[in-house]
């Protein structure tokens, strides 16, 4: 099979889930003998533009005419048998959609996050779930908090493009790919045709290491903002403390718009270690030293990658019952789930998962099970190609029926 890949990079300063998975989805594909090309833009790169191409990058996230015409011009020239789209924002835009169309190639994209329904792609606003703008057509109380960046300004654009281009991504892609039956709901309530949204979990390669013992310590691993729960975490860690502590130490990795308080936080503590942004082998080397690793989001999180690493490195999860977690982590059996947004329910859970040391290596094997059954490459692979068939039936299916409804 022929693949175009389209993804807009996120900026390389900070971790990028969404990045790792676009880059492991090439591998997979590249090495199972489909050839893949990618179609990419840089949000490094915007740097190094003059002041006035800074200033227009916003003007560049609802419509990007030149995109759309390298693109069809490469699609033309190329012939792929389907085109996937990851991430368009800021410098792709849903042009490339129109390009998609220009050249007859169905298209597939991957939903990483909510922004087809929330124009910051979060539901979340000042720590807290929100859907103001889920099933709204103007998305306009984004706007009016001030959303994304805390900025109105910077919202405008994301708003703007979210209605205007509402009907191009609903009739210009073939499949979506949910990474969550929960994300999915969400969207179908918000009114996304349900019938072109298809689960499709994201897959894990095999790390190389897997957990022998019990662990040395717990593990935070990701990025270090109020939705990915630190602050509930370092909340809920400052009463295990004050009741004594659990006897591990919580390893804390990433970095983020909290990275100075956390550094504060963790200063001077026997209990905590702050280690930066880990590299990938740092990553799985940590992973498999775990006692358990805890992802508290307090946002709905579309899919929860970190889950899913730990449960291939055979180390259970402590996770936010809520978003994607609730289905990734079967409580009791593959980790716990603690009340979302609850700092003593989850330090509840933290005591818990480290008090038996034999339950919770059961819990151990039960994730690493989890995870071949249902996040391996294989897997992955054969999911992946079989929505790029649906999709390209469904276009060759609806090239007919135009076809046959012309004579």
């Amino acid at each position: 099979m022929h693949v175009l890949v389209v993804h807009n990079r996120y900026a390389s300063a900070q971790p990028s889930g969404e990045n790792k998975v676009v880059d492991q989805e090439v591998a997979l594909l590249r090495d199972a003998g489909h050839r893949v090309e990618v179609f990419e833009r840089r949000s490094d790169d915007i740097a190094a533009r003059s002041l006035p191409g800074k200033a227009a990058v916003p003007l560049l996230v609802p419509w990007n005419p030149a995109v759309r015409t390298e693109l069809a011009a490469r699609l033309r020239a190329t012939r792929p048998d389907v085109v996937h789209v990851h991430n368009v924002f800021p410098l792709l835009s849903p042009a490339v959609l129109a390009a998609c169309a220009d050249a007859g190639v169905p298209a597939v994209a991957t939903l990483h996050n909510y922004t087809q329904v929330c124009p910051p792609g979060t539901l979340q606003r000042d720590g807290r779930p929100c859907t103001e703008c889920v099933g709204t057509k103007a998305a306009l109380p984004a706007v009016r908090h001030g959303c994304y960046r805390n900025s109105r300004l910077a919202t405008v654009p994301l708003a703007v493009s979210l209605s205007v281009n509402r009907r191009r991504w609903w009739s210009g892609v073939t499949r979506f790919l949910c990474i969550s039956a929960a994300q999915r709901d969400v969207l179908v309530r918000a009114g996304m045709p349900a019938e072109r949204l298809a689960v499709k979990h994201n897959f894990v390669p095999e790390p190389g290491v897997v957990r022998a013992g019990g662990g040395e310590h717990l593990l935070y691993l990701g990025r270090l903002a109020e939705a990915k729960g630190v602050r509930l975490l370092m909340a809920a860690w400052d009463r295990l403390a004050a009741d004594g502590g659990v006897g591990v130490p919580l390893v804390i990795a990433g970095t983020g718009p909290l990275e100075a308080e956390v550094t504060a936080w963790a200063a001077g503590r026997d209990d905590v270690r702050y280690v930066g942004l880990y590299d990938t082998d740092q990553c799985r080397g940590a992973l498999a030293r775990s006692v358990a690793v805890l992802a508290p989001s307090t946002w709905l999180e579309a899919f929860g990658l970190v889950a899913v690493e730990a449960m291939a490195a055979g180390v259970p999860v402590v996770a936010a019952g809520h978003g994607a977690f609730a289905e990734l982590v079967e409580d009791g059996v593959t980790g716990l789930l603690h009340r979302p947004g609850e700092a003593a329910s989850l330090a509840s859970c933290i005591r818990r998962i480290t008090a038996d040391a034999a339950r919770n290596r059961e819990m151990g094997r039960a994730a690493r099970r989890h995870y071949e059954q249902g996040f391996s490459p294989a897997v992955g692979l054969e999911r992946l190609v079989e929505e790029y068939r649906t999709a390209i039936a469904g276009r060759e299916a609806m090239g007919t029926e135009t076809m046959g409804g012309s004579k």
